[in-house]
């Protein structure tokens, strides 16, 4: 399962807004990044088929079934730290991370 902070919902939904179209967004995992994998996170206009569907705070979050294997629990929160705003993920898979945050490894 993955779940949305408050803040992040509010922001996806934004972004919907002024796109003007989407079912929601998608997140993943790619090889990347300094310690491994990095997230990925894109617009769904179209679902897959094998694709695995959360919806949480009126969000509908799309992941594939590889990606899901390192995502699993994982909570998205947007924040902002100075001048520095984004999304911001909490895995509990993770075993380390990057100090800028966007890569990891299990």
């Amino acid at each position: 399962m993955i779940t949305l902070t408050e803040n992040a919902a509010k922001h996806i939904q934004t972004f919907l807004e002024k796109r003007g179209k989407g079912l929601g967004i998608r997140l993943g995992v790619k090889t990347s990044g300094c310690s491994g994998m990095a997230y990925t996170m894109e617009f769904v206009d179209e679902a897959n088929t094998e694709d695995l569907v959360f919806e949480d705070l009126g969000v509908r979050v799309f992941i594939d079934p590889k990606s899901h294997v390192y995502l699993d629990g994982t909570r998205v929160d947007y924040t902002r730290e100075g001048l520095q705003e984004g999304f911001k993920f909490e895995n509990p898979n993770a075993k380390e991370s990057c100090g800028c945050g966007e890569s990891f490894h299990v």
